[in-house]
């Protein structure tokens, strides 16, 4: 079976410290194997600092992703706010790179009233620049939209692996909580296969063993997402997402966005790895 990580969305509850090294060393303590660096409000590690957090995840052997700014909005109308999200995307690639991360997760964009194929078109020509720029400054972090939780939201499963086949360097971050917000759906292993099925078929056999997942439970309304839950507390049929990433013998990393971070991904580790 190829290797599949687990992680948390952040640092550790159990860190002993409050900065990303003492979180890199708990992730390896509690026996998982990797870690998010969140930078959801802001880049909050500098580019002189990154490689001393990039030795720090070697010296631990703990992979590390990367979750860019939710001030993102490919679609915006305004100049100003579209270059602006682009810019904390770029330089929360940028960093992330430089600390050894692997991928880059961020919500793509909000379809704000406009039909989903101009939005696509639009979404897909920021994220060419975005590249573009990326590969011109030799940071090689696979980029990851994610599949959002809300209808508003652009990030439906098949818009991602379009963006996917039709720009280089760029792969999906499947979100599960997200997927069963959006509509309440994709909460059996029918539709969970159907899932992994969706990447092989459109990506190929290789993004199997290239997976950015993220998971939590989720609390939802019509509209989609409202919050995160544990696990425990959901209605996400967790275990059967777990047999699911056994049938289909996929590799990557899993991190956990749960209020109970390293409990969960603890959990989802020992569910995987029981016989």
């Amino acid at each position: 079976m190829l290797k599949l990580l687990f992680g948390t969305a952040g640092i550790p509850m159990a860190a002993k410290g409050t900065d990303t090294a003492s979180g890199i060393r708990a992730v390896r303590g509690l026996g998982l194997d990797a870690m998010e660096l969140e930078f959801v409000q802001s880049v909050n590690i500098s580019k002189e600092n990154a490689p001393k957090i990039k030795a720090a995840a070697e010296k631990a052997e703990v992979m590390l992703t990367c979750h860019a700014p939710y001030y993102i909005n490919l679609n915006a109308a305004e100049t100003a706010k579209l270059e602006a999200s682009k810019k904390r995307l770029i330089k929360a690639a940028e960093v992330a790179w430089l600390c050894g991360a692997k991928s880059v997760a961020f919500h793509p964009g909000y379809y704000l009233g406009i039909s989903k194929e101009k939005v696509y078109e639009k979404v897909k020509q920021q994220m060419k620049m975005v590249v573009a720029e990326l590969k011109d400054a030799g940071c090689g972090i696979w980029v990851r939209p994610e599949t959002t939780g809300k209808r508003s939201q652009f990030g439906g499963l098949s818009e991602i692996l379009r963006l996917c086949q039709e720009i280089e360097q760029v792969m999906p971050c499947i979100d599960y909580a997200h997927m069963h917000a959006r509509d309440g759906k994709n909460n059996s292993l029918i539709e969970f296969n159907e899932i992994l099925a969706a990447v092989e078929k459109e990506l190929g056999k290789e993004a199997l063993k290239n997976m950015h997942i993220q998971i939590a439970g989720v609390n939802y309304s019509d509209k989609g997402e409202l919050n995160h839950l544990t696990l425990k507390e959901s209605d996400l049929n967790y275990e059967e997402i777990v047999r699911s990433w056994r049938e289909f013998k996929i590799g990557g990393v899993v991190i956990s966005e749960s209020p109970n971070i390293e409990g969960d991904a603890l959990m989802l580790k020992r569910i995987y790895e029981k016989d």
